[in-house]
């Protein structure tokens, strides 16, 4: 049998990937750097003098990427996630009565009783 002409894409599950940058650390970069360009253009609009706003917007600039390029290699694709996730979960759950569980139904389910 001849060969197909459609190839397998092989990394159909991988995140996607960006100079060592991994999933939602890309879009993170991007919203930063709109953020530098519109705070660019503010000091500007407001007549700062270039060299300020370059030094500033630059020095900005290179802490966002590095920060950004720290974060996605210490916490991977979902660990900034997951540590964000973490801190919503409370450490216990303390119940002042537990009428909840005495009054719960105990009907087996799937059985067609």
């Amino acid at each position: 049998m001849a060969n197909s002409i459609y190839s397998i894409n092989k990394a159909i599950n991988k995140p996607i990937e960006f100079q060592g940058l991994k999933a939602q650390y890309i879009a993170y970069l991007a919203v930063g750097l709109v953020g530098l360009l519109l705070l660019f253009s503010i000091l500007y609009i407001c007549g700062t003098p270039v060299l300020i706003c370059l030094v500033l917007i630059g020095s900005l600039g290179t802490i966002l990427f590095m920060t950004v390029n720290r974060l996605s290699h210490k916490y991977g694709q979902y660990g900034l996630l997951k540590k964000a996730a973490k801190k919503s979960v409370p450490a216990y759950v303390r119940f002042h009565s537990y009428q909840l569980f005495t009054t719960l139904n105990h009907k087996t389910h799937g059985t067609g009783n």
